[in-house]
């Protein structure tokens, strides 16, 4: 096999974890750029610059690497959503945060919002389980806030929660399609905005926020 330009050059020892981030790393990319089924697990171990063995010794199996990335990932996208409702008490700025966390993720490093928002094996049952994991957490957390400070129900709350959630995915991910022609943070200004205005139209319970 040709190398390719990207591969790794092969020979160097390094301690399980870190193997197992250079692994995922190099499968981030072939994934990435070729999607699910076109990878092989030749061209991640290339990438990675070692045997197909020793990249078997972390993982047994091309399904098996793309679902910890996703794990990996979607519990990133989860937690920076947790982190932006903690960073604030007002509620218009927790808006603007949770939002950010969307355009933040879509525009990190290695497009790994790929792997979580247009997966090309949700119909496999553990990846549409992960997929839809991070959704339903992160609306969770959402409507837990609007339950809290509005008189909706939870049923209500809930689903308000995961179309704020909808809103903000889709908005950033055409964002970064349309090579980011507005500025990140105007973007995310603009989504907020929209967002505050329909949200903050229900009656609020904590007149504080």
């Amino acid at each position: 096999m040709t190398a390719t330009p990207d591969a790794k050059p092969r020979g160097t020892r390094l301690p399980r974890m870190a193997r197992r981030r250079q692994l995922l790393s190099a499968a981030q990319e072939v994934f990435v750029e070729n999607g699910y089924h076109a990878a092989a697990m030749d061209d991640i171990a290339e990438r990675a610059g070692v045997s197909k063995p020793v990249l078997y010794q972390h993982f047994p199996g091309k399904q098996e690497l793309y679902l910890a990335l996703l794990d990996l990932h979607v519990d990133d996208m989860i937690a920076r959503c947790r982190d932006a409702l903690a960073s604030t008490t007002d509620n218009k700025q927790r808006v603007q945060a949770a939002i950010g966390a969307f355009f933040d993720f879509v525009s990190g490093q290695g497009e790994a919002f790929r792997l979580v928002f247009e997966s090309d094996l949700r119909n496999v049952a553990p990846v549409r389980q992960r997929i839809e994991r991070n959704l339903r957490e992160s609306a969770e957390m959402i409507s837990q806030v609007i339950r809290e400070d509005t008189g909706c129900s939870s049923d209500e709350a809930r689903l308000l929660g995961v179309g704020l959630v909808g809103m903000a995915e889709v908005s950033a991910r055409y964002w970064i399609s349309s090579n980011g022609s507005i500025p990140k943070d105007a973007a995310t200004q603009l989504i907020a905005r929209l967002s505050w205005r329909g949200i903050s139209g229900f009656p609020r319970t904590n007149a504080e926020h």
